[in-house]
């Protein structure tokens, strides 16, 4: 059976078969207990892109184009280290990076890791900082 956005919400409860940990467990694999046990482990208690996806298109069929827009983006982020994504999260904090930086950031998102909508995404906040001088410097010059 095929997934069906306007049908299939919540995903969890119509379609679990959809929902799976990155580890590959089923949905219904991920208990308290399976956690005690060592079954289940912090990387399995994280969304998929694949979940993400779907969820950003049930967001989209009910006409919540910008929640679909950030759970497309996190779909692109889920693959990322932690680390990586505080760092670019780091950088997005107002005078923190310079346009270059922030530039730097956009073209490591898409070579490194193909994601090219939250590359535009750091690309936006660079020009809105650049107007609003937002930038790491801009301070200086007010």
């Amino acid at each position: 059976m095929g997934f069906d956005p306007d049908a299939d919400y919540p995903l969890g409860l119509k379609r679990p078969d959809l929902v799976s940990t990155p580890g590959g467990h089923a949905l219904d694999e991920v208990t308290l207990d399976a956690v005690r046990d060592g079954r289940i482990g912090a990387e399995d208690l994280r969304a998929t892109p694949e979940t993400l996806r779907r969820q950003a298109a049930i967001a989209l069929a009910a006409g919540r184009p910008q929640l679909a827009d950030n759970l497309t983006r996190a779909a692109e982020l889920a693959s990322l280290p932690s680390e990586t994504i505080l760092e670019v999260y780091t950088a997005l904090r107002p005078n923190r990076s310079s346009a270059e930086e922030l530039e730097q950031w956009a073209r490591r998102l898409e070579s490194e890791w193909g994601a090219s909508l939250t590359a535009a995404f750091v690309r936006e906040a660079k020009d809105v900082y650049a107007e609003r001088g937002l930038l790491a410097g801009d301070r200086a010059q007010v």
